[in-house]
């Protein structure tokens, strides 16, 4: 059976202490026990108290002179005191020893248990993280977002490579969704090709018919006739602004002064009813970009404005310069606003929240900026309205 990584940490941890403790113990015992064992002073003054008694009791004390005698008798007393005081260290030496080897019996055990419980607390320490990490990496596999981010005890370098593969995540998950916002983008952009190329065909003969008609036309079918004829007109648009969705811009990039540009489609693209106010920054840099796409678009939002505004009242428009070398551009109007629950859609090809509209006119400036290197987004005007917020930066 194979061993889990939180386990083979925890026998290594384990190893590396109890191992040592436990010999060392081992040693101590056999020390102990030899030094109990081994013969000692007690056993050698023991053969000298046996033979000093054989002595006395061979003396004939009878025939010794007076302090003969008392000297033999403290001789003696001096021997039994002597021989009482080795017996007794010697019984305190074995004590000692026996205690002794009890109390690095329980020392042993004790380092032997902390040194396990601190193994087991220190492999869950080292071995928590990584297979957490572990798993995030089947989470980024499996395309499932990482679990919450919970605050928790780590040694810094763990809490530095969960942030750094938790940032990783965040940047293949944003890598994905614009590879695929990308691809939806292409497909779209051939199919508008592909329908503009197919509508033109039959418009040709058509629209010459139609002109053919209003020459030639009696008066009874006049009404027939403006019918086709704006009709037509309205086919033309759709297959133009098709053309335009599936076209990159063209031809080498130039200054753009987005002062003069915005000033230039304030006068040309609003109705008359409608007033443009002007916050042009001279400081604005220009960028270089291409001319007349950008046009189309500015063009676009000024008329979607426009419209929503019902051609009534004033639209704001504001240019500036965003950081140390872009663009900001804000155009706010005054109408009903952009419903929340349709606010995330308006850039997408063909949604449309006007009738008769085709879906394309906001796709087309969101393409046009961001091939630009910029960025577009829609916030509600304080008051009511909408407001477009553009931020371009030189590619």
């Amino acid at each position: 059976m194979r061993l889990s990584f939180h386990q083979r940490i925890l026998l290594i941890l384990v190893c590396l202490g109890a191992v040592p403790t436990a010999l060392a113990m081992l040693g101590w015992g056999l020390t102990i026990r030899s030094a109990a064992r081994a013969p000692g002073a007690g056993d050698a003054v023991e053969g000298l108290a046996a033979s000093g008694r054989t002595l006395l009791h061979t003396v004939d004390s009878t025939r010794l002179r007076p302090e003969e005698r008392r000297a033999l008798t403290d001789h003696a007393t001096e021997l039994n005191t002597a021989i009482g005081q080795l017996q007794r260290a010697d019984t305190f030496s074995r004590y000692y020893y026996a205690g002794l080897g009890l109390v690095i019996l329980l020392v042993g055990g004790a380092f032997l248990y902390a040194s396990i419980r601190f193994g087991g607390h220190l492999s869950r320490q080292l071995s928590r993280p990584i297979e957490e990490l572990i798993g995030w990496t089947g989470n980024i596999r499996r395309l499932e977002p990482l679990p919450p981010d919970r605050p928790r005890r780590s040694a810094p370098e763990f809490a530095a490579l969960r942030t750094a593969l938790r940032d990783m995540a965040a940047s293949l998950e944003r890598a994905r969704a614009q590879e695929i916002e990308a691809e939806r983008l292409r497909a779209f952009r051939e199919t508008a090709r592909r329908v503009a190329h197919e509508m033109r065909n039959p418009l040709t003969p058509i629209r010459l018919a139609v002109s053919e008609l209003v020459r030639s036309g009696s008066a009874e079918h006049r009404e027939a006739i403006d019918v086709l004829v704006t009709e037509s007109a309205r086919l033309e648009g759709l297959a133009r602004e098709f053309t335009e969705f599936g076209r990159l811009p063209e031809g080498p990039a130039a200054l753009v002064d987005f002062n003069e540009l915005l000033s230039e489609l304030a006068r040309t693209s609003l109705p008359p009813t409608m007033e443009a106010r002007l916050k042009l920054d001279p400081a604005t840099p220009v960028l270089l970009g291409h001319y007349d796409p950008l046009r189309r678009a500015f063009s676009n939002i000024l008329r979607n404005a426009a419209e929503a505004s019902a051609e009534r009242g004033a639209l704001d428009i504001t240019v500036a310069p965003d950081g140390d070398d872009g663009v900001r551009i804000e155009i706010c109007d005054r109408g009903p606003g952009v419903p929340d629950e349709i606010a995330g859609r308006i850039f997408d090809p063909y949604f449309t929240g006007k009738p008769g509209g085709t879906g394309l006119g906001l796709a087309l400036v969101k393409q046009t900026v961001e091939m630009h290197g910029g960025t577009i987004r829609l916030v509600q005007t304080p008051g009511g309205g909408a407001t477009f917020v553009i931020r371009m930066r030189p590619r």
